[in-house]
């Protein structure tokens, strides 16, 4: 191998999406010298996001996208919620990123190599973690407990959120608390319809509108939202919370940022006399040469299974099922949020109202199931979902489907159709020990390294859950006196929701779990895991809020701990 003259910083983060970019942001700021790895390719803001202003008519296929392209290059990402043609150069192609999982048992992993990552393409719904989340594993016993609770990591979503910019209504519930939020996007007439008259039918049940990150008021150089729908393009105004946006920018402010795209991760080099990792082996995306930078700390956020493939590879005598695994649970416990299931109908009245604009964000109806109380408790199922969705009015294209030709099909067309209101559900995916990744040694990607090969099934538990949300969606739809209802369980194997979480998990005990309170590694006291990988439940709510509040919780105690002279 031909080794580079030694280069050292303070700290390595390797991943530049939603974790690696608040990572970048906070030890920067706390004056240290970081190096940001990524594996893909630059993304610059503003400029990069070649797509953001072109009308249909400017896509050479009219935003429908090459379907035989799509089909040879794309046959997992293409299923994402926000692919196209608009977007597709925002996810990685599947023939070059190789994975396996077994025939019977699909995993869909949907992935962006580039500068941003995934903040690029998420969907920016930002729900708190509550105590009956943090505490759900110790109550009903399934998985190992959590090594925090809502009050250690409260503060730090207050902390983060201000940063984000999170549009939303407070509600007072428990189960989904309160956050500090720009002031909410308005719902439509139709889902206030269907707000009062659900809420009057099941006292229990609350709607609120989507809390989202995208501005309703500009904050630090980025605008309000444009209400154009087209976040998953890039936003030159900064409007949604993306790592170009807002973390990236605050980091190289301080002058302590050093950004290198087109690194591949290789693996975590580890000195075995004084057990510590020392950096990270890195090979060049565009040329193939390998090259190692040191570090005093080393902080994993590249997806949570990007972070364990590199853990996994990270082989030493000390740890030859990969590093900080004494305790055999890095790779297992991988958890997706079920969803796909719920309801859609017509609703009564609203005939001379309409709205305008694009909004980018929907409804929420937080859990109602399972809240620790008689009331709520569900018999055939441990955990719960809540719903998101969204009322709108059919427009000229509902034409396709009806009757009618000629003039008075098109005066018909001129006005809006009916109001209807769809919603689906988010539900909680249990930690099982039997959903795991390995490194699959058969098969190597372009760069010499040994592809994850995926095991994962959805448990009776969530195929319950899923009966469920599409059962209280019609019942829901029904009682505000909808028509046409339709319930609805789709097809969707794990993966589909992009919340991919587990497989290097945190807990108390180092001989069930990979990392600690503070997300360091059990094993390793200078290596850090704060994205997806590190969850140790799932609960039912997006997760992306809670891996930003805990990297910047994890980066205040690694940083305070290099001062106190134990890093």
């Amino acid at each position: 191998m031909n080794v580079q003259t030694r280069q050292e910083y303070d700290a390595i983060v390797v991943g530049s999406g939603v974790a690696g970019g608040w990572a970048a942001k906070e030890l920067t700021e706390k004056g240290l010298n970081t190096l940001l790895l990524e594996r893909g390719r630059m993304v610059e803001h503003q400029a990069d996001y070649v797509t953001e202003n072109k009308a249909p008519w400017e896509l050479y296929f009219r935003g429908r996208g090459d379907r035989e392209e799509f089909e040879r290059d794309y046959p997992v990402q293409r299923k994402g919620g926000g692919f196209g043609e608009a977007t597709s150069h925002f996810y990685v192609n599947d023939r070059e990123n190789p994975y396996t999982y077994p025939e019977d048992n699909p995993f869909m992993w949907i992935r962006g190599h580039q500068v941003g990552g995934r903040s690029l393409i998420w969907g920016r719904q930002c729900y708190r973690w509550s105590r009956l989340d943090f505490e759900a594993n110790a109550r009903d016993g399934f998985g190992v407990d959590w090594p925090i609770r809502y009050e250690n990591v409260a503060p730090w979503y207050d902390y983060v959120e201000p940063f984000v910019g999170i549009s939303g209504q407070a509600e007072g519930l428990p189960q989904l608390p309160d956050g500090r939020f720009q002031p909410p996007m308005e719902m439509n007439c139709g889902e206030r319809l269907f707000k009062e008259r659900m809420e009057g039918a099941f006292p229990g049940r609350r709607m609120t509108v989507g809390r989202v990150a995208n501005l309703t008021q500009g904050i630090n150089g980025r605008s309000a939202c444009q209400y154009r729908n087209q976040c998953s393009r890039g936003c030159s105004y900064g409007a949604y919370f993306s790592s170009q946006s807002a973390t990236l920018p605050a980091a190289f402010a301080t002058g302590n940022l050093t950004l290198q795209p087109n690194s591949i991760v290789h693996s975590v080099l580890y000195d075995n006399r004084n057990d510590r990792a020392t950096g990270v082996r890195v090979i060049d995306a565009e040329t193939m040469e390998e090259r190692e930078y040191y570090g005093r700390i080393v902080f994993l956020c590249a997806s949570a299974l990007g972070s364990t493939r590199i853990m996994l590879n990270s082989t030493s005598p000390r740890f030859p099922n990969g590093i900080a695994n004494s305790s055999g649970a890095l790779g297992h416990y991988l958890m997706d949020h079920c969803f796909q299931a719920g309801a859609s109908g017509e609703l009564p009245g609203n005939k001379n109202e309409y709205f305008y604009g694009r909004r980018p964000n929907g409804i929420y109806i937080p859990r109602f199931r399972n809240l620790g109380d008689r009331a709520t408790e569900h018999p055939d199922f441990l955990r719960g979902y809540g719903y998101q969705g969204s009322a709108s009015r059919a427009g000229w294209g509902r034409g396709a489907g009806v009757p009618g030709v000629g003039s008075g099909l098109k005066e018909t067309l001129r006005e809006p159709g009916p109001w209807s209101m769809w919603i689906g559900g988010w539900g909680e995916c249990l930690p099982r020990e039997e959903n795991y990744v390995e490194l699959d040694t058969n098969v190597t990607d372009a760069w010499g390294m040994p592809v994850l090969r995926i095991h994962c099934k959805w448990s009776d538990n969530e195929d319950r859950m899923r009966e469920d949300m599409a059962l209280s969606a019609a019942e829901m739809l029904e009682a505000v006196g909808a028509r046409n209802i339709q319930p609805f369980i789709e097809e969707s194997p794990p993966g589909l929701c992009i919340h991919e979480m587990g497989t290097a998990r945190m807990g108390r005990d180092p001989d069930t779990s990979v990392l600690n309170a503070h997300n360091q590694a059990h094993d390793v006291s200078n290596l850090f895991v704060t994205d997806g990988a590190c969850m140790t439940s799932s609960a039912c709510q997006n997760p992306s809020i809670t891996y930003m509040a805990l990297t910047a919780r994890a980066c205040d105690y690694a940083v305070r701990e290099m001062q106190r002279g134990n890093l």
